[in-house]
């Protein structure tokens, strides 16, 4: 897993050459340029850099979309039962002392389980209104339960968005028909690897590759080229606050814990969250006895 931070680190190096060129002595990007020369270089290196941190920041919130339906998959039902245990151990509690605010704990702890709508989407079919479905309650009892349902792209997959993207990426459109194009061919090409549809992404790939060739840039003048270095800047600090959300969000920092084996975190969680649903379990038993 590589998260944008992490890949910016490795474009802008390449964004900055193209400009220490034009200061540079001998051949064409020597101090003889143009300015207006040198200003596009800059332009068409900043282009690169802000398609590749989109390229990572796409990349990054497939993977956190993945975990995020993993964990809830595997591990919503232990959740839901932990916070079903806590409303019954602050019932019994409430039960055996009569403490007015005993009473009000244990109200306040039932009303955060009771069924709520949507909560099938929620847990992704693991629980509705009336409760928890079968698969969930053979994992809660060690029985065999059908794996969650993996998206996770393959390499090939993966190789294939980032030519895509590269190549197709609305920032590169010359006039609105032609960035509309390819804001449809990349919401595609988006949602194919979001399935880790190796095929469709085949397809894609072939279907760009017989389209209409982009015309090559025109020389533009100062005042276009310093415009579009700034809605760069901007459009870089935007993806930039994204890419933070995402990192520090709950799941962005889990998979950060454990980039190369996520599945091995789960079941790390798994097992801990199982060893309070039986503490919790034993502290009822002893409230009810």
């Amino acid at each position: 897993m590589t998260t944008p931070d992490a890949e910016q680190s490795q474009t802008v190096s390449g964004a900055e050459e193209p400009v220490a060129e034009g200061t540079g002595s001998g051949g064409t990007g020597g101090a003889g340029a143009r300015p207006e020369e040198r200003l596009e270089r800059a332009v068409r290196a900043a282009e690169q850099a802000l398609i590749e941190y989109e390229i990572a920041l796409e990349t990054f919130r497939v993977e956190v979309e993945n975990f995020s339906r993993l964990h809830h998959q595997k591990l919503g039902p232990v959740y839901a039962r932990l916070e079903e245990l806590d409303a019954e151990i602050a019932e019994a509690r409430a039960a055996r002392t009569q403490d007015p605010e005993d009473i009000r704990r244990a109200h306040e702890a039932r009303a955060r389980v009771l069924p709520m709508p949507g909560v099938e989407e929620l847990f992704h079919g693991w629980m509705d209104a009336g409760g928890l479905f079968p698969e969930a309650q053979a994992m809660l009892t060690d029985q065999p339960v059908r794996p969650p349902q993996r998206v996770r792209p393959s390499e090939e997959a993966r190789k294939l968005y980032r030519e895509l993207a590269r190549k197709a990426h609305p920032d590169l459109a010359q006039d609105e028909d032609e960035r509309k194009r390819r804001d449809d061919f990349i919401a595609r090409v988006n949602a194919a690897y979001a399935r880790g549809d190796e095929a469709v992404l085949r397809e894609l790939s072939e279907e760009w590759a017989a389209g209409p060739v982009p015309e090559e840039r025109r020389p533009s003048h100062s005042e276009e080229l310093y415009a579009r270095l700034e809605w760069l800047s901007r459009r870089k600090e935007l993806l930039t606050l994204v890419a933070r959300e995402l990192e520090e969000g709950a799941i962005g920092s889990m998979l950060r814990l454990a980039p190369d084996d996520p599945d091995r975190l789960l079941e790390e969680i798994a097992e801990q969250l199982l060893a309070q649903v039986a503490q919790k379990e034993a502290e009822l038993e002893a409230l009810r006895g």
